[in-house]
């Protein structure tokens, strides 16, 4: 296990990157709380991620991306309210969920066909996924306990399970994304930090 400090250590995103491309789990700060990833399009490193955070299948991790361009290729179709909502809150704290490529030939769980998509606001973690590629992340915590807002937290739930973590200083967040899928209406399955009212501009919310 290693900490690297972003503000001190300047190959600090290159060691990360080169441990996801291992197929190791690396925690990073997000514009949220601080995450743990892993490569997406690795099935035992998306299992390793579950497992370290004693999540079941049934709760697969969203992807995160470095740009639009990025979750473009991960999904079949980006509708017009999809890219609507992009423009507005990427990089931002809304995770969108959308038809994921079935050629990728990824496994992030029991995603029903799907993909939830995010590009987070934070210039540590944009440089990983633009080094690293898009990244299976979840919040750095076991399941059931409090998001992590320091690399220290993070550590303290997560311990040798994590190969490396990129300390970034306190998370300003707190509060963990919104998520929501586009469909003919907007359907949010987690209220995070965009509340309904913003969410509800770009389309009708489903009951």
């Amino acid at each position: 296990m290693k900490i690297l400090d972003c503000s001190r250590d300047q190959d600090a995103i290159a060691q990360a990157a080169s441990a996801v491309g291992h197929g190791e789990l690396v925690v990073l700060p997000t514009d949220t709380v601080y995450g743990v990833g892993a490569d997406a399009f690795s099935p035992t490193a998306v299992d390793k991620l579950l497992t370290a955070k004693g999540r079941g299948r049934d709760k697969p991790s969203p992807v995160l991306v470095a740009s639009v361009a990025d979750a473009e290729k991960l999904t079949t179709h980006v509708p017009d309210v999809a890219r609507a909502l992009m423009d507005e809150f990427w990089p931002g704290a809304l995770t969108i969920i959308l038809p994921a490529r079935e050629e990728i030939g990824w496994d992030l769980g029991e995603t029903g066909g799907t993909v939830a998509l995010r590009m987070p606001d934070n210039p540590i973690a944009l440089d990983l996924l633009a080094t690293a590629g898009p990244m299976a992340v979840s919040s750095a915590n076991l399941t059931a306990q409090h998001p992590a807002a320091t690399v220290a937290q993070a550590r303290q739930q997560l311990g040798e399970k994590v190969s490396l973590y990129l300390d970034g200083g306190e998370c300003g967040g707190g509060e963990p994304s919104t998520i929501v899928i586009v469909g003919e209406q907007l359907t949010i399955v987690r209220r995070g930090a965009i509340p309904d009212s913003e969410i509800a501009r770009f389309g009708m919310l489903a009951q």
